[in-house]
């Protein structure tokens, strides 16, 4: 299992542009009881689809990146695919809910 990538305002784009395949953008807290929940499946979805990264935003450390995406409530999941946002899931799901819901870039 890979760790997962923490972005910050620096490096997200680079991050993102440069992924070879899919990218799930988790913007979490800390404090975030749902974020904790979400945490495990993505670990477990990064270890079922090689071609995923999984990329962790705190929104705290980051209010930046949480303002540019408009992030209201979290759990916010966003897929990026070659660096642009083509799926959004807000709130956690388990992982077979997730896999349906992005399934057209997990291949």
């Amino acid at each position: 299992m890979s760790e997962p990538i923490v972005a910050t305002t620096a490096n997200f784009d680079q991050i993102v542009a440069d992924a070879p395949g899919p990218v799930i953008v988790d913007f979490w807290a800390p404090w975030c009881g749902p974020c904790r929940q979400v945490a495990p499946v993505l670990d477990q979805m990064s270890e079922a689809h090689e071609n995923l990264s999984i990329v962790k935003v705190n929104v705290d450390d980051e209010p930046d990146l949480a303002m540019k995406f408009r992030i209201t409530s979290i759990p916010a999941l966003k897929l990026f695919s070659n660096g642009e946002v083509v799926k959004e899931v807000v709130g956690a799901y388990p992982r077979a809910a997730l896999e349906k819901q992005f399934a057209d870039y997990l291949g």
